[in-house]
């Protein structure tokens, strides 16, 4: 999917930015799925997706590379090199979601304005298979199966965000 920059959206352009710690795990597969579910729908048009983390330290990074690994057995190609989340990313999106608390309560206290407080949302709350979390768990200290784990939840988060932003922007 060719992304343009936000500033450069189209009035129907719904803009979604996916945070976490770091942008090398979580939100980076996210970005990645939900990228790729939209194409599948033919709707690439009207989506500008993007990811970041609260944290720099990975700033210009690749994903990790077991993240990688494991989002590519199910045919995502992470491409996407880590960045910080910058405060124009509070006028450039319209939808931010957060990976867990910790990132949720960071951006609040980021977010310039009431109005833009208003656009963070947790991923969590768009699970429909994992009633058990209400949060997507950070991978990184994990093995394999804590990759996978993000990997099926994230999809199935992604799902059901698309749907209820096709109802939402509809």
């Amino acid at each position: 999917m060719k992304k343009s920059l936000a500033t450069d959206r189209q009035p129907q352009t719904i803009s979604v930015l996916f945070v976490c710690l770091g942008n090398i795990c979580r939100s980076v597969t996210a970005q990645h799925i939900f990228e790729a579910m939209v194409d599948e729908k033919g709707l690439a048009k009207h989506f500008y997706i993007d990811s970041a983390g609260t944290y720099g330290g990975h700033e210009g990074q690749q994903a990790d590379p077991r993240m990688r690994r494991a989002a590519g057995k199910r045919g995502y190609s992470l491409s996407h090199l880590a960045r910080q989340v910058r405060t124009a990313d509070f006028d450039r999106f319209d939808i931010i979601l957060t990976m867990d608390d910790s990132n949720f309560h960071t951006l609040c206290r980021l977010a310039p304005t009431l109005e833009h407080q208003q656009k963070i949302r947790r991923m969590a709350d768009y699970l429909t298979r994992f009633p058990q979390y209400d949060y997507v768990p950070d991978p990184y200290y994990e093995g394999v199966e804590g990759f996978e784990l993000v990997l099926d939840m994230l999809e199935d988060a992604c799902s059901a965000l698309l749907t209820s932003l096709n109802k939402e922007f509809s």
